[in-house]
């Protein structure tokens, strides 16, 4: 680390740790945590932009290193329940779960490792300074898609910080999420711009009359947030949240029988909670809301989550039970469960693999469809490059039985269209979308976030979820096996929830919208011209370096 200076490299450490306050670290966030971010890369940038070695190599090498060390503290920070997921659920050593924990945080900074690179290359080039900082935005949101695209963890994206922020969350279904990232990265780079404005004769009159119009602006989308943020909820969903211990943890107690666990949630589905959080649990600011217990008249659907109960769909005995409970609620359900199909994957060896599913099935009783969770999780429900792996056969032995679903199905009953996505998914923005574009009127979301026990993990998984929400303004049905269960409307705001680890159904309001959003229709466009921009710029400064190098070169001879 010779060619990084230990202040530099201290800045960069100071830059990973502010980007972990603004999300959750234990629980939820509270609001005033959320305003780090407004300065969580000033100290990356300033270590950034600060004179580098003249060799090009060396010079961009520096900043991959800085923008490395950030971000391997950040997801050290943000990520460190995989270790507890991994050991505590997944029955793995101490040892093990932290070295899995280490390279995922190794593997995962070399994105910001390359925000690093693409800033001093910037810096090189005849923009120089200013032009770096103005370009830092763009590029932030061009690695945040790469992460997407190329690895496929967008976890955590920057301007999921401010998914509370009622006027900054306007751009999302324009932008989705990257729109508010760009935002943030441009207020850090604004910290540091040296703006030269020549002397003119209308110079301050265009500077006072830009600023009295953003002023304008900002207190009209204030306005608007105020008073034009309603949703009518004239329906009703019963979520079932069944609180099941889960892995090694779920080994080591007794265990319900699956037709104890059928008549438990199918008694709680039947007769809900008579109150419910009015907001998010554990945050201090949700009153307890009385309902009437019983409605005056069935709900419009009932939820179970991803589950680790072993309900099969084929299972005839399951899918009556089933059919008895849609009739007696006189309601559909959307019922997370497994499925045992013919294998597509010619390396199966076993000829069939499981899926993981969500079952729709009518008030009438019959099973009308299913959707096939898409987007597994890596190393937890199949195993990428398994012929790289080949050494942790018996690390992996248990994983990657999943196969994918191949088709966004959904549900429609009573006119109205229910769009499913399993637990993981949640956080892929562009897939999201694609529920609304094939006509849902709301979103469900089945999760089993049992496995992140009570760390981090379960509050960022719902803010992300709830970004989902405004990007396609939709309402969200969530249910989930240990929480957070709610109903969120398509502003992002939790409505009604259940309190975590307990094993309880809610009645809970939410409705039907029909518009599509910009967002919707035409998915990461914004996060694609940021890359284009980043692209270009990288080729101009690359260029316009070796042109320098080459008049240098002469010069001498």
């Amino acid at each position: 680390m010779g060619f990084v200076r230990w202040r530099l490299g201290g800045l960069a450490l100071l830059s990973g740790v502010l980007q972990i306050l603004p999300f959750p670290i234990a629980g939820p966030t509270p609001l005033w945590r959320t305003a780090f971010c407004w300065v969580a890369l000033v100290p990356l940038l300033v270590a950034l932009l600060a004179p580098g070695p003249e060799d090009a190599r060396w010079d961009l090498l520096r900043g991959a290193v800085l923008g490395y060390l950030s971000g391997v503290t950040w997801y050290a920070g943000s990520c460190y329940w995989i270790f507890q997921t991994m050991h505590l659920y997944g029955g793995l050593s101490q040892p093990v779960a932290a070295g899995i924990l280490v390279l995922f945080c190794l593997y995962l900074g070399l994105y910001p490792a390359l925000f690093g690179a693409l800033i001093a290359a910037f810096r090189r080039s005849p923009m120089g300074r200013q032009g770096a900082l103005l370009l830092a935005p763009a590029a932030w949101v061009a690695v945040e898609l790469a992460r997407a695209r190329i690895t496929g963890f967008p976890w955590d994206l920057l301007g999921v910080a401010q998914v509370d922020n009622a006027v900054l969350t306007r751009l999302a279904p324009y932008t989705g999420a990257y729109g508010l990232s760009f935002v943030i990265a441009a207020v850090n780079s604004l910290w540091l711009l040296r703006l030269q404005l020549r002397a003119r004769r209308f110079t301050r009159l265009a500077v006072t009359a830009a600023g009295f119009v953003m002023v304008v602006l900002y207190g009209a989308a204030v306005w608007r947030t105020e008073h034009g943020g309603a949703s009518v909820a004239a329906a009703t969903a019963t979520l079932v949240q069944e609180n099941l211990e889960v892995g090694a943890v779920a080994d080591a107690g007794p265990q319900e029988s699956m037709s104890q666990q059928v008549q438990a949630f199918s008694a709680l589905s039947l007769a809900p909670s008579a109150s419910f959080l009015a907001g998010t649990p554990e945050l201090g600011t949700a009153p307890r809301v009385t309902v009437l217990r019983h409605s005056p008249r069935p709900p419009d659907v009932i939820l179970w989550p991803e589950s680790p109960a072993p309900f099969q769909e084929q299972d005839s005995t399951f899918r009556a039970d089933l059919s008895r409970l849609a009739k007696a609620a006189h309601a559909p359900l959307i019922i997370g469960d497994l499925a045992f199909e013919r294998s597509t994957d010619p390396s199966n060896r076993r000829g069939y693999a499981p899926r993981n599913r969500a079952s729709f099935v009518t008030p009438e009783g019959s099973v009308q469809g299913h959707y096939d969770k898409m987007h597994l999780v890596p190393f937890g429900e199949y195993t990428p490059y398994k012929r790289l792996f080949f050494f942790a056969g018996s690390l992996l032995e248990e994983v990657g039985l999943f196969e994918p679903g191949e088709v966004r199905s959904v549900f429609t009953t009573e006119g109205n269209t229910f769009g499913t996505f399993i637990c993981y998914e949640s956080i892929f923005g562009d897939e999201i979308r694609r529920f609304v574009l094939r006509g849902a009127d709301v979103l469900v979301n089945l999760s089993n976030d049992g496995w992140y026990g009570d760390t981090s993990a379960p509050w960022q998984h719902l803010n992300m979820v709830r970004m989902r929400a405004i990007e396609n303004h939709r309402w969200v049905l969530r249910a989930t096996n240990t929480g957070v269960t709610a109903s969120i409307d398509p502003f992002g705001r939790v409505i009604a929830s259940a309190p975590r680890h307990v094993r309880t159904a809610i009645l809970v309001p939410f409705g039907y919208e029909h518009e599509l959003t910009f967002y919707t229709r035409h998915g990461d466009l914004f996060a694609y011209a940021c890359a284009l921009a980043t692209v270009l710029a990288l080729a101009w400064s690359l260029l316009s370096d070796r042109a320098t190098h080459a008049l240098e070169s002469e010069h001498v001879n």
